[in-house]
């Protein structure tokens, strides 16, 4: 029994096993069925099902398996009982589902992982406007609740409801092809796939996110790094993450409170993480814009950043890639290579166009800076209004106690 308030530990296995299973299981049933809804609808019930059975019965050995055999048992019962129109469509479903059904419950191998890298390329066909795509892979692919995506767009939950609906609809009637593609039609989809995966990867890697959606991104990363042996932006990508992520475990002090990476605590950095990326970047001479980013990771991972560099790097990943964020970031480069004041110029430029307006990080920025430059006092209130702004609450206790460090 637990006490009121709470949380059975049957609730957190399913948590887990949702972050872990959800998306393969979601991708596995689109392959075999042809049915989005019908496939996020059984899953969905999954997870219904172990909220229900779970603390009675107790958590499975392979939580994700059981996941995937209720979720496929559901669509079967639900294609048998589907409507004369889709009988051809039904019985193939019913016969790929049974001979499924025979077999070991999938696990983390080859032929899941491959379910979700085309689950990508077809959420990222070129057919969907940008919009759906990004908002097709946050609900997908990183099962962001509809209300969260519909918040991200600035619009309500049932007209994102719609457009989501709109977007699986147009897959189906397009008749777009559930799969990786080759020859031109994969260069043309691949910087999209590279973007979803930067997505998906950062969903995770946030100071509150799922690190089961880090680890997804590394594993699909690697996977098509692999299909496109030539290509350096997907070698970079997967650096980057791997960079990234080595720092994981020294992000976050004994209380749970975030790090400042020059205050991280390096014997706890992933050095083999650090020397496959390096590896993976070694005679890598293509510049795209991951490239950048992965050697401006590096420069931070040598534990000693060459600022200038950095900088330098930034200033091209700016010229190829001008965004918001870019320069906010190449802002901060220029403070620590040319002193606060430099980057203070670089970050009103960047704000001059109102787009980082009330962006938490930008105050942060901001405020750091101007503690550099001698104003302590503005800057303690710059960490103060950054903090009431972030939906992050390691971030809220991080810029409070950073404000508090410097009055």
């Amino acid at each position: 029994m637990t006490g009121p308030g709470r949380r059975h530990p049957a609730d957190a296995a399913v948590a887990e096993a949702a972050a872990e299973a959800y998306t393969r299981i979601v991708a596995a049933l689109i392959r075999i069925t042809g049915d989005w809804t019908l496939a996020e609808d059984c899953a969905q019930e999954a997870l219904a099902q172990a909220l229900s059975r779970w603390p009675e019965s107790g958590v499975p050995d392979n939580p994700g398996g059981w996941l995937m055999a209720v979720a496929r048992n559901r669509a079967l019962d639900q294609l048998r009982r589907a409507s004369v129109e889709r009988r051809k469509l039904r019985e193939l479903a019913v016969l790929a589902l049974t001979a499924a059904t025979g077999g070991p419950a999938p696990e983390e191998g080859e032929d899941v992982v491959d379910d979700r890298l085309r689950l990508i390329f077809t959420c990222c066909h070129p057919a969907l406007a940008m919009e759906a795509r990004v908002a097709l892979t946050l609900r997908t692919i990183c099962a962001v609740p509809t209300r969260d995506v519909a918040r991200a767009f600035l619009v309500s939950e049932s007209a994102m409801t719609r457009r989501l609906t709109r977007a699986k609809t147009k897959i189906a009637d397009a008749r777009i092809p559930y799969r990786v593609p080759g020859g031109p039609a994969l260069a043309e989809r691949l910087p999209g796939v590279l973007a979803v995966l930067y997505l998906l990867f950062t969903t995770g890697y946030d100071a509150d996110g799922e690190p089961a959606f880090a680890a997804e991104a590394i594993r699909l990363a690697r996977l098509l790094a692999g299909l496109v042996p030539g290509e350096g932006e997907p070698r970079a990508l997967l650096a980057l993450f791997l960079l990234q992520n080595s720092r994981r475990d020294a992000r976050r002090d004994a209380g749970g409170d975030l790090v400042p990476l020059d205050r991280q605590d390096r014997t706890r950095w992933d050095r083999a993480a650090i020397a496959e990326a390096a590896g993976l970047l070694r005679d890598l001479r293509h510049t795209g814009p991951y490239v950048l980013q992965a050697r401006i990771a590096a420069s931070h991972a040598s534990g000693d950043a060459d600022w200038p560099a950095v900088a330098h790097l930034y200033d091209r990943l700016a010229a190829l890639q001008p965004n918001p964020v870019v320069e906010l970031n190449r802002a901060v480069a220029h403070g620590y290579a040319y002193g606060p004041r430099a980057g203070l110029a670089v970050l009103a430029a960047a704000r001059s166009g109102g787009a980082l307006d009330g962006y938490p990080l930008a105050l942060a920025a901001e405020a750091d800076l101007t503690a550099r430059a001698g104003d302590r006092t503005r800057a303690a209130g710059l960490f103060r209004e950054a903090a009431a702004r972030t939906h992050s609450e390691a971030e809220r206790r991080a810029l409070l106690a950073r404000a508090d460090e410097i009055t």
